[in-house]
């Protein structure tokens, strides 16, 4: 199932545009790519409001190392009770911060997969929230700048009880899919992916998922690398700085 992904951004986690989750199957791709991935955002990445401080990330390691991967998590941060507990998930952190300290993280580290979820802290501090997605777009040309083979997975914002975030989630959300097609008409391997199975069930506060909720993004990035793969995009990590 590998196609040319021109015409429309290559979705990973619904199937409105490009690959349908329920066409992609571990069987049909899994395979024995080593990954290098880095995980990249705020305190949702970090897992906060997780019961072991893993957050999505242990879920969907376990999702990826039964599809054949040998793994590796990387990031300045360690944090949870995972094995492999390293990433890139700075807490109370916006677009821009993230930005400052992104190129000597990725450029030490070579991921070939970046998963981003980021934003909600722009949003929720109400800063400058009509330029948050210039920020953003401008965070993914910085990030596949720096890690040119990568394939970097963007994900929307999940649900919020934030009157200021819910404000202006929806006009952010619509703006990352078309983030995504223009990186993609370039012929970057970036990607969307849509966080909106999370509803306010799974919360664990204003802002951060619960246990339910990680579960639900770390099926959707699993679905994002599997169809990644099925698109011939992933290759083996470049060689990294000594750690």
């Amino acid at each position: 199932m590998r196609k040319s992904w021109t015409s429309s951004p290559l979705t990973l986690a619904t199937g409105a545009l490009g690959v349908t989750a329920a066409g992609v199957t571990p069987a049909s791709v899994a395979s024995n790519t080593p990954l290098r991935v880095m995980p990249l955002g705020d305190s949702i990445t970090w897992g906060e409001g997780s019961s072991t401080g893993n957050g999505y990330r242990d879920p969907l390691w376990d999702k990826l190392a039964a599809d054949g991967h040998p793994l590796d998590f990387v990031g300045t941060l360690r944090g949870g009770s995972m094995s492999d507990p390293d990433n890139e998930g700075h807490s109370g952190y916006r677009i821009d911060q993230i930005a400052t300290l992104a190129d000597a993280s990725l450029t030490r580290y070579r991921p070939n997969v970046v998963t981003l979820e980021i934003g909600t802290n722009d949003l929720n501090g109400n800063y400058q929230p009509a330029t948050a997605t210039a920020r953003l777009k401008s965070l993914v040309n910085q990030i596949t700048a720096a890690v040119p083979d990568a394939t970097v997975l963007v994900a929307s914002l999940v649900v919020s009880t934030s009157d200021t975030v819910e404000q202006y989630r929806a006009s952010y959300n619509q703006a990352v899919p078309h983030i995504v097609s223009e990186a993609q008409a370039t012929g970057k391997h970036v990607a969307y992916v849509d966080m909106s199975s999370l509803t306010t069930a799974d919360l664990a506060d204003t802002l951060h998922p619960n246990d339910s909720g990680y579960q639900k993004m770390a099926d959707a990035f699993h679905h994002g690398i599997q169809a990644a793969d099925s698109a011939g995009w992933l290759r083996s990590p470049a060689p990294a700085a000594a750690r």
